[in-house]
């Protein structure tokens, strides 16, 4: 269900943790970059005076592999959850420690190597991770500086300067990825979201037919499409003006989306045309729905006091192998139309829904106009 604040309609975080497209290549690329450190720093193996002899020596060979080996762990999973890149950034710090201490020239290599780990923390990382690996940083410079340098002011002095830095560029990335984050989101709900009334649109609706359909199958459920269509609105709109029109609208919104479950789907997809789609253990328990809807609709009303009520039809389908699901929920949905266009025939504020048997079922005794369940030849 989309119900009318945009914060309902969100983008998921660019942690590396998801598994789409975009976060492989995130991962694919966080391999390259490791695999690339990895494979500089062990050029300095080959160059005799670089390093220091005995154990460091041997600190710098197990500090290069343990690179190689991440990088190809991370091209083998193809993904790079955030505690493997949380993971990964403390590495890089250990690894700038262990080449300070190993090489045998002091400033050989300056604590500018510490961006790459700084912006990867910025950039995939939550906030507490991103002040750990801060602090990390200030710690692998502090202890860069008492190699290079003389004196504990001078230490202190030079650490702090290139700490704080490290740690302006990281606060920097981080910074402008949530705003960009904050910017996909608005740009998402937009994409997503029925501007009048708060509502999903068609496009949202088409996202999560997949959804529901792999949740029906898993539950063995069938899904249910409820098609709403205001009667007499045009004739409102004629008489009170398009103004009054919209607030109904807003109104029928607010009523419907505190009356469906929280699995279900809530969208306008056109004028006065609305769709429910969710999932239901038999007919009954969609009857019982769509009278609830019905009803909300009814009672519905706006600040000037006018209202509308719905003509609403149902349509059941169980998932089929090999179907797509986009395609499946349209064919249910026209289902749900006709069954609707019957409700309007039968005298409008009812429901009616189409079942697979040949019968007629009355859904709404309780009801001055009865509704009526209709069959379907298929």
């Amino acid at each position: 269900m989309i119900v009318e604040p945009a914060s309902h309609l969100r983008v998921s975080d660019s942690a590396a943790g998801s598994r789409g497209p975009e976060h492989r290549f995130a991962a694919r690329t966080l391999a390259a970059l490791t695999f690339l450190g990895g494979l500089v720093g062990s050029v300095n193996l080959f160059v005799d005076g670089t390093l220091h002899e005995g154990a460091t020596r041997t600190f710098y060979v197990v500090a290069m592999v343990a690179c190689l080996v991440a990088a190809a762990l991370l091209t083998v999973r193809q993904r790079a959850g955030r505690w493997t890149t949380f993971g990964l950034v403390l590495l890089g710090d250990l690894v700038y420690v262990i080449v300070v201490v190993g090489v045998s020239q002091p400033g050989y290599v300056p604590p500018l190597v510490l961006l790459f780990p700084a912006f990867v923390a910025a950039w995939f990382l939550g906030p507490w991770m991103v002040g750990a690996s801060m602090l990390a940083t200030a710690v692998a410079c502090w202890v860069a500086m008492v190699h290079t340098y003389d004196g504990l002011v001078l230490i202190a002095v030079q650490a702090a300067v290139n700490a704080g830095v490290l740690a302006a560029a990281c606060l920097g990335v981080y910074v402008l990825r949530r705003r960009v984050q904050r910017l996909l989101a608005a740009t998402q709900a937009l994409s997503h979201q029925d501007p009048l009334t708060g509502l999903a649109n068609r496009r949202y609706l088409i996202e999560q037919a997949p959804r529901v359909w792999r949740q029906a199958r898993r539950e063995g459920s069938r899904v249910a499409a409820m098609v709403l269509d205001l009667d007499h609105f045009k004739r409102l709109n004629d008489t009170h003006g398009h103004a009054a029109g919209d607030a109904v609208l807003k109104a029928v919104a607010v009523s419907l989306s505190a009356t469906v479950r929280p699995s279900d789907v809530l969208a306008r997809v056109g004028g006065e045309e609305l769709i429910v789609l969710g999932l239901v253990s038999d007919p009954a328990e969609a009857g019982r729905l769509a009278e609830r809807l019905r009803t909300a609709v009814a009672a519905s009303r706006t600040a000037d006091g006018h209202s509308v009520t719905a003509s609403i039809g149902i349509a059941l389908s169980s998932p089929v192998d090999g179907e797509t699901a986009a395609d499946a929920m349209w064919r249910l949905v026209d289902r749900a139309d006709g069954a609707m266009y019957e409700a309007k025939q039968a005298g409008r504020d009812r429901v009616v829904a189409v079942l697979p048997r040949q019968r007629t079922v009355r859904l709404q005794d309780n009801h001055p106009m009865p509704g009526t369940v209709s069959s379907d030849p298929a």
